[in-house]
Protein backbone atom coordinates (compact mmCIF):
# COMPACT_ATOMS: atom_id res chain seq x y z
CA UNK A 1 0.00 0.00 0.00
CA UNK A 2 1.19 3.53 -0.80
CA UNK A 3 2.01 5.54 2.30
CA UNK A 4 -0.66 8.21 2.70
CA UNK A 5 0.33 11.67 3.92
CA UNK A 6 -2.71 12.29 6.10
CA UNK A 7 -2.18 12.18 9.86
CA UNK A 8 -5.00 10.47 11.78
CA UNK A 9 -5.72 10.99 15.49
CA UNK A 10 -4.16 8.22 17.57
CA UNK A 11 -6.06 8.69 20.83
CA UNK A 12 -9.33 10.38 19.93
CA UNK A 13 -12.43 9.31 18.04
CA UNK A 14 -12.74 10.81 14.57
CA UNK A 15 -14.74 11.03 11.35
CA UNK A 16 -12.87 10.27 8.13
CA UNK A 17 -14.71 11.66 5.12
CA UNK A 18 -13.86 11.12 1.47
CA UNK A 19 -15.49 10.19 -1.83
CA UNK A 20 -16.04 6.54 -2.67
CA UNK A 21 -12.85 4.84 -3.73
CA UNK A 22 -10.27 7.21 -2.20
CA UNK A 23 -9.06 4.47 0.16
CA UNK A 24 -10.69 5.27 3.51
CA UNK A 25 -11.29 1.68 4.61
CA UNK A 26 -7.90 0.52 3.36
CA UNK A 27 -6.14 3.34 5.20
CA UNK A 28 -7.97 2.75 8.48
CA UNK A 29 -7.36 -0.99 8.39
CA UNK A 30 -3.68 -0.49 7.55
CA UNK A 31 -3.13 2.06 10.35
CA UNK A 32 -5.17 0.37 13.09
CA UNK A 33 -5.29 -3.39 12.38
CA UNK A 34 -2.86 -4.13 15.22
CA UNK A 35 -5.46 -2.88 17.70
CA UNK A 36 -7.82 -5.65 16.51
CA UNK A 37 -10.83 -3.35 16.17
CA UNK A 38 -14.49 -4.31 16.14
CA UNK A 39 -15.57 -3.49 12.56
CA UNK A 40 -18.95 -2.68 11.05
CA UNK A 41 -19.33 -2.23 7.28
CA UNK A 42 -22.64 -0.59 6.39
CA UNK A 43 -22.04 -1.33 2.69
CA UNK A 44 -22.71 -4.94 3.69
CA UNK A 45 -26.44 -5.37 3.14
CA UNK A 46 -26.88 -7.77 6.06
CA UNK A 47 -25.18 -5.41 8.51
CA UNK A 48 -27.03 -2.39 7.14
CA UNK A 49 -30.40 -4.09 7.62
CA UNK A 50 -29.47 -5.22 11.12
CA UNK A 51 -28.59 -1.72 12.35
CA UNK A 52 -31.43 -0.03 10.46
CA UNK A 53 -33.83 -2.32 12.27
CA UNK A 54 -32.26 -1.78 15.68
CA UNK A 55 -29.57 0.96 15.99
CA UNK A 56 -29.55 0.49 19.76
CA UNK A 57 -28.16 -3.02 19.33
CA UNK A 58 -24.77 -1.36 18.76
CA UNK A 59 -24.68 -0.39 22.44
CA UNK A 60 -25.25 -3.93 23.64
CA UNK A 61 -22.62 -5.27 21.25
CA UNK A 62 -19.97 -2.73 22.27
CA UNK A 63 -20.62 -3.22 25.98
CA UNK A 64 -20.09 -6.95 25.47
CA UNK A 65 -16.61 -6.45 23.95
CA UNK A 66 -13.57 -7.42 25.96
CA UNK A 67 -11.59 -4.72 27.73
CA UNK A 68 -8.78 -5.29 25.22
CA UNK A 69 -11.02 -4.24 22.32
CA UNK A 70 -11.01 -0.48 22.61
CA UNK A 71 -11.50 0.56 18.98
CA UNK A 72 -14.71 0.37 16.92
CA UNK A 73 -14.69 1.16 13.18
CA UNK A 74 -17.96 1.94 11.39
CA UNK A 75 -17.64 2.27 7.60
CA UNK A 76 -20.08 4.51 5.68
CA UNK A 77 -21.80 5.73 8.83
CA UNK A 78 -23.93 8.21 6.85
CA UNK A 79 -26.13 5.30 5.76
CA UNK A 80 -27.59 5.06 9.30
CA UNK A 81 -27.28 8.48 11.00
CA UNK A 82 -29.20 7.21 14.07
CA UNK A 83 -26.14 5.16 15.00
CA UNK A 84 -24.39 8.39 15.93
CA UNK A 85 -26.69 8.87 18.93
CA UNK A 86 -25.56 5.47 20.18
CA UNK A 87 -21.91 6.27 19.46
CA UNK A 88 -22.25 9.54 21.40
CA UNK A 89 -23.61 7.68 24.41
CA UNK A 90 -20.87 5.05 24.24
CA UNK A 91 -18.10 7.67 24.07
CA UNK A 92 -19.58 9.21 27.23
CA UNK A 93 -20.02 5.91 29.08
CA UNK A 94 -16.95 3.90 28.07
CA UNK A 95 -13.28 4.21 27.19
CA UNK A 96 -13.97 2.94 23.67
CA UNK A 97 -12.77 4.93 20.67
CA UNK A 98 -14.62 5.22 17.37
CA UNK A 99 -13.47 5.69 13.79
CA UNK A 100 -16.39 6.68 11.56
CA UNK A 101 -15.88 6.78 7.80
CA UNK A 102 -18.27 8.37 5.34
CA UNK A 103 -18.56 9.19 1.65
CA UNK A 104 -21.43 11.64 2.04
CA UNK A 105 -22.19 14.36 4.53
CA UNK A 106 -25.65 15.06 3.06
CA UNK A 107 -27.78 12.80 5.25
CA UNK A 108 -25.78 13.87 8.28
CA UNK A 109 -26.07 17.57 7.45
CA UNK A 110 -29.73 17.70 6.50
CA UNK A 111 -30.94 14.91 8.76
CA UNK A 112 -29.85 16.73 11.90
CA UNK A 113 -27.58 13.84 12.76
CA UNK A 114 -25.66 13.85 16.00
CA UNK A 115 -22.14 14.92 15.00
CA UNK A 116 -20.87 14.16 18.51
CA UNK A 117 -20.49 17.80 19.60
CA UNK A 118 -16.74 17.95 19.20
CA UNK A 119 -16.14 14.53 20.74
CA UNK A 120 -14.84 13.30 17.40
CA UNK A 121 -12.32 15.10 15.23
CA UNK A 122 -12.84 15.43 11.46
CA UNK A 123 -10.38 14.45 8.74
CA UNK A 124 -10.75 14.35 4.95
CA UNK A 125 -9.06 11.89 2.60
CA UNK A 126 -8.56 12.54 -1.11
CA UNK A 127 -7.29 10.58 -4.12
CA UNK A 128 -3.55 10.04 -4.27
CA UNK A 129 -1.19 13.00 -4.44
CA UNK A 130 1.81 12.95 -6.75
CA UNK A 131 3.90 12.99 -3.56
CA UNK A 132 2.33 9.76 -2.32
CA UNK A 133 2.84 8.04 -5.67
CA UNK A 134 6.49 9.12 -5.80
CA UNK A 135 8.26 7.13 -8.55
CA UNK A 136 4.98 5.63 -9.77
CA UNK A 137 3.66 9.07 -10.71
CA UNK A 138 3.35 9.97 -14.37
CA UNK A 139 1.76 13.31 -15.29
CA UNK A 140 0.29 12.18 -18.61
CA UNK A 141 -1.32 9.15 -16.93
CA UNK A 142 -2.63 11.33 -14.10
CA UNK A 143 -4.20 13.83 -16.52
CA UNK A 144 -5.71 11.00 -18.56
CA UNK A 145 -7.08 8.78 -15.79
CA UNK A 146 -6.86 10.68 -12.51
CA UNK A 147 -5.54 9.69 -9.11
CA UNK A 148 -8.04 7.28 -7.56
CA UNK A 149 -6.12 4.43 -5.88
CA UNK A 150 -7.83 1.69 -7.93
CA UNK A 151 -6.38 3.19 -11.13
CA UNK A 152 -2.90 2.23 -9.91
CA UNK A 153 -3.90 -1.41 -9.51
CA UNK A 154 -5.03 -1.73 -13.13
CA UNK A 155 -3.08 -2.49 -16.28
CA UNK A 156 -3.69 -0.79 -19.56
CA UNK A 157 -5.74 2.16 -20.71
CA UNK A 158 -8.87 0.14 -21.44
CA UNK A 159 -9.05 -1.29 -17.92
CA UNK A 160 -8.61 2.17 -16.42
CA UNK A 161 -11.24 3.69 -18.69
CA UNK A 162 -13.68 0.87 -17.89
CA UNK A 163 -13.14 1.40 -14.17
CA UNK A 164 -13.84 5.12 -14.41
CA UNK A 165 -17.01 4.57 -16.42
CA UNK A 166 -18.15 2.02 -13.82
CA UNK A 167 -17.24 4.42 -11.01
CA UNK A 168 -19.58 7.11 -12.33
CA UNK A 169 -22.33 4.50 -12.77
CA UNK A 170 -21.90 3.25 -9.19
CA UNK A 171 -21.96 6.84 -7.94
CA UNK A 172 -25.32 7.41 -9.64
CA UNK A 173 -26.73 4.08 -8.52
CA UNK A 174 -25.54 3.89 -4.91
CA UNK A 175 -24.82 7.43 -3.76
CA UNK A 176 -27.63 9.26 -5.56
CA UNK A 177 -30.51 7.01 -6.57
CA UNK A 178 -30.38 4.47 -3.73
CA UNK A 179 -30.19 7.28 -1.15
CA UNK A 180 -33.23 9.04 -2.68
CA UNK A 181 -31.38 12.33 -3.12
CA UNK A 182 -33.26 13.15 -6.32
CA UNK A 183 -36.72 12.38 -7.73
CA UNK A 184 -35.72 11.81 -11.35
CA UNK A 185 -32.43 10.26 -12.40
CA UNK A 186 -32.33 11.29 -16.07
CA UNK A 187 -31.97 15.11 -15.65
CA UNK A 188 -29.35 14.63 -12.93
CA UNK A 189 -27.43 12.23 -15.16
CA UNK A 190 -27.42 14.81 -17.95
CA UNK A 191 -26.50 17.53 -15.45
CA UNK A 192 -23.37 15.57 -14.49
CA UNK A 193 -22.14 15.68 -18.08
CA UNK A 194 -22.90 19.40 -18.47
CA UNK A 195 -21.31 20.22 -15.11
CA UNK A 196 -18.20 18.24 -16.04
CA UNK A 197 -17.92 20.19 -19.28
CA UNK A 198 -18.03 23.39 -17.19
CA UNK A 199 -15.48 22.03 -14.69
CA UNK A 200 -13.17 24.78 -13.42
CA UNK A 201 -15.34 27.56 -14.83
CA UNK A 202 -17.50 30.13 -13.09
CA UNK A 203 -20.92 28.62 -12.47
CA UNK A 204 -23.78 30.00 -14.54
CA UNK A 205 -26.88 28.35 -13.07
CA UNK A 206 -29.26 29.74 -15.69
CA UNK A 207 -27.16 28.52 -18.62
CA UNK A 208 -26.80 25.03 -17.16
CA UNK A 209 -30.52 24.95 -16.31
CA UNK A 210 -31.39 25.69 -19.94
CA UNK A 211 -29.08 22.91 -21.14
CA UNK A 212 -30.51 20.37 -18.68
CA UNK A 213 -34.10 21.62 -19.08
CA UNK A 214 -34.77 22.13 -15.37
CA UNK A 215 -35.05 25.28 -13.25
CA UNK A 216 -32.20 27.18 -11.61
CA UNK A 217 -33.19 25.95 -8.16
CA UNK A 218 -32.78 22.32 -9.26
CA UNK A 219 -29.32 23.03 -10.66
CA UNK A 220 -28.28 24.67 -7.38
CA UNK A 221 -29.56 21.57 -5.56
CA UNK A 222 -27.63 19.30 -7.91
CA UNK A 223 -24.38 21.17 -7.23
CA UNK A 224 -25.12 20.91 -3.53
CA UNK A 225 -25.50 17.13 -3.90
CA UNK A 226 -22.12 16.91 -5.65
CA UNK A 227 -20.48 18.84 -2.83
CA UNK A 228 -22.23 16.90 -0.06
CA UNK A 229 -21.28 13.57 -1.62
CA UNK A 230 -17.69 14.83 -1.87
CA UNK A 231 -17.57 14.55 -5.67
CA UNK A 232 -16.73 18.22 -6.07
CA UNK A 233 -16.35 21.57 -4.38
CA UNK A 234 -17.02 25.25 -4.93
CA UNK A 235 -14.07 27.62 -5.20
CA UNK A 236 -15.32 31.06 -4.17
CA UNK A 237 -14.38 34.37 -5.72
CA UNK A 238 -11.77 36.37 -3.81
CA UNK A 239 -13.29 39.00 -1.53
CA UNK A 240 -11.01 41.99 -1.05
CA UNK A 241 -10.98 45.74 -1.51
CA UNK A 242 -9.82 46.04 -5.11
CA UNK A 243 -9.78 48.95 -7.54
CA UNK A 244 -11.46 46.77 -10.17
CA UNK A 245 -14.80 45.04 -9.64
CA UNK A 246 -14.36 41.36 -8.82
CA UNK A 247 -16.52 38.40 -9.77
CA UNK A 248 -18.17 36.88 -6.69
CA UNK A 249 -19.70 33.84 -8.38
CA UNK A 250 -17.99 30.57 -7.46
CA UNK A 251 -16.23 28.13 -9.72
CA UNK A 252 -16.86 24.41 -9.37
CA UNK A 253 -14.25 21.65 -9.57
CA UNK A 254 -14.77 17.89 -9.54
CA UNK A 255 -12.52 16.04 -7.10
CA UNK A 256 -10.63 14.00 -9.69
CA UNK A 257 -9.44 14.59 -13.26
CA UNK A 258 -10.25 11.03 -14.36
CA UNK A 259 -13.85 11.33 -13.18
CA UNK A 260 -14.25 14.52 -15.24
CA UNK A 261 -13.02 12.71 -18.35
CA UNK A 262 -15.42 9.83 -17.67
CA UNK A 263 -18.38 12.19 -17.29
CA UNK A 264 -17.48 14.11 -20.45
CA UNK A 265 -17.00 10.80 -22.31
CA UNK A 266 -13.51 11.72 -23.48
CA UNK A 267 -11.56 8.82 -21.94
CA UNK A 268 -10.90 7.29 -25.35
CA UNK A 269 -9.39 10.51 -26.70
CA UNK A 270 -5.65 11.01 -26.43
CA UNK A 271 -4.59 14.14 -24.56
CA UNK A 272 -2.40 16.41 -26.65
CA UNK A 273 -0.01 18.84 -25.00
CA UNK A 274 -0.67 22.43 -25.99
CA UNK A 275 -4.41 22.00 -26.51
CA UNK A 276 -7.10 23.83 -24.54
CA UNK A 277 -8.30 20.52 -23.04
CA UNK A 278 -4.79 19.66 -21.83
CA UNK A 279 -4.38 23.09 -20.24
CA UNK A 280 -7.74 22.88 -18.41
CA UNK A 281 -6.99 19.42 -17.02
CA UNK A 282 -3.51 20.51 -15.93
CA UNK A 283 -5.04 23.51 -14.15
CA UNK A 284 -7.56 21.28 -12.36
CA UNK A 285 -4.84 18.81 -11.42
CA UNK A 286 -2.67 21.54 -9.84
CA UNK A 287 -5.62 23.08 -8.00
CA UNK A 288 -6.51 19.67 -6.57
CA UNK A 289 -2.92 18.97 -5.51
CA UNK A 290 -2.69 22.31 -3.69
CA UNK A 291 -5.99 21.80 -1.89
CA UNK A 292 -5.43 18.20 -0.84
CA UNK A 293 -1.92 18.85 0.52
CA UNK A 294 -3.06 22.01 2.31
CA UNK A 295 -5.86 19.96 3.89
CA UNK A 296 -3.26 17.52 5.26
CA UNK A 297 -0.62 20.04 6.36
CA UNK A 298 -2.19 23.53 6.56
CA UNK A 299 -5.92 23.09 7.27
CA UNK A 300 -6.40 26.78 8.10
CA UNK A 301 -5.45 27.93 4.60
CA UNK A 302 -8.36 29.38 2.65
CA UNK A 303 -8.57 29.20 -1.15
CA UNK A 304 -10.33 31.33 -3.74
CA UNK A 305 -9.83 32.55 -7.30
CA UNK A 306 -9.65 36.13 -8.57
CA UNK A 307 -11.34 37.52 -11.65
CA UNK A 308 -12.12 41.11 -12.52
CA UNK A 309 -15.05 42.10 -14.71
CA UNK A 310 -12.64 43.24 -17.43
CA UNK A 311 -11.11 39.77 -17.72
CA UNK A 312 -8.05 39.79 -15.42
CA UNK A 313 -7.93 36.33 -13.82
CA UNK A 314 -5.81 34.40 -11.33
CA UNK A 315 -6.23 30.68 -10.72
CA UNK A 316 -5.68 30.59 -6.96
CA UNK A 317 -5.49 33.05 -4.10
CA UNK A 318 -4.37 31.46 -0.83
CA UNK A 319 -4.99 33.20 2.46
CA UNK A 320 -2.42 31.95 4.96
CA UNK A 321 -2.75 33.00 8.63
CA UNK A 322 0.24 35.12 9.64
CA UNK A 323 1.70 35.14 6.11
CA UNK A 324 1.22 37.28 2.99
CA UNK A 325 -1.39 36.30 0.45
CA UNK A 326 -0.18 33.72 -2.05
CA UNK A 327 -1.16 34.56 -5.64
CA UNK A 328 -0.82 31.55 -7.96
CA UNK A 329 -1.06 31.34 -11.73
CA UNK A 330 -1.02 27.90 -13.36
CA UNK A 331 0.55 27.36 -16.78
CA UNK A 332 0.92 24.07 -18.62
CA UNK A 333 3.67 25.56 -20.81
CA UNK A 334 7.25 24.32 -20.65
CA UNK A 335 8.75 27.70 -21.51
CA UNK A 336 7.68 31.03 -20.01
CA UNK A 337 8.60 34.66 -20.48
CA UNK A 338 7.59 37.78 -18.55
CA UNK A 339 4.80 38.61 -21.03
CA UNK A 340 3.08 35.31 -20.17
CA UNK A 341 2.56 36.53 -16.60
CA UNK A 342 0.38 39.54 -17.33
CA UNK A 343 -2.23 38.76 -14.66
CA UNK A 344 0.31 38.33 -11.87
CA UNK A 345 2.13 41.51 -12.89
CA UNK A 346 -1.13 43.50 -12.90
CA UNK A 347 -2.15 42.13 -9.52
CA UNK A 348 1.32 42.86 -8.09
CA UNK A 349 0.68 46.55 -8.84
CA UNK A 350 -2.40 46.34 -6.60
CA UNK A 351 -1.08 44.32 -3.67
CA UNK A 352 2.66 45.06 -3.66
CA UNK A 353 4.46 43.41 -0.74
CA UNK A 354 1.19 42.21 0.80
CA UNK A 355 1.43 39.09 -1.34
CA UNK A 356 3.78 36.54 -2.89
CA UNK A 357 3.46 35.99 -6.64
CA UNK A 358 4.04 32.50 -7.98
CA UNK A 359 3.57 30.68 -11.27
CA UNK A 360 3.45 26.86 -11.28
CA UNK A 361 4.40 25.51 -14.70
CA UNK A 362 6.14 22.66 -16.50
CA UNK A 363 9.47 24.47 -16.63
CA UNK A 364 12.65 22.57 -15.78
CA UNK A 365 14.15 25.07 -13.34
CA UNK A 366 12.91 27.80 -11.01
CA UNK A 367 13.40 31.38 -12.16
CA UNK A 368 12.40 34.91 -11.19
CA UNK A 369 10.74 37.14 -13.77
CA UNK A 370 10.27 40.60 -12.28
CA UNK A 371 8.58 40.03 -8.92
CA UNK A 372 7.16 36.66 -9.94
CA UNK A 373 8.78 33.36 -9.00
CA UNK A 374 8.22 30.64 -11.60
CA UNK A 375 8.62 27.10 -10.25
CA UNK A 376 8.51 23.63 -11.71
CA UNK A 377 5.06 22.70 -10.41
CA UNK A 378 6.29 19.83 -8.20
CA UNK A 379 8.86 22.08 -6.50
CA UNK A 380 6.40 24.93 -5.99
CA UNK A 381 3.68 22.75 -4.52
CA UNK A 382 6.11 21.10 -2.11
CA UNK A 383 7.49 24.51 -1.08
CA UNK A 384 4.13 26.12 -0.27
CA UNK A 385 1.87 23.25 0.77
CA UNK A 386 4.02 20.71 2.58
CA UNK A 387 5.74 20.90 5.93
Amino acid sequence: MKKRLIELPKRESFFLFGARGVGKSTLVQERFHKQKPFCIDLLDLHQERHYLRDPQSLQAEVLALSKETKLIIIDEVQKIPDLLNVVHSLIEQTNKRFILTGSSARKLKYGHANLLAGRAFVRNLYPFSFVELDKDFNLEEALSFGMLPKIYELNGKEEKADFLRAYTHVYLKEEIWAEHLIRKLEPFQYFLEVAAQANGNIINLSSIARDVNVDDKSIAQYFSILEDTLIGFHLPGFKFSFRKKLSQKPKFYFFDVGVVRALTRTLSLKLLRGTYEYGKLFEQFIVLECLKLASYFYPDYRFSYLRTHDGLELDLVVERPGLPLLMIEIKSAQELRAEHLKSLNEIEKEFGNKAEYVCLAQVNNAMKLGNVFVYPWQEGIRKYFMI
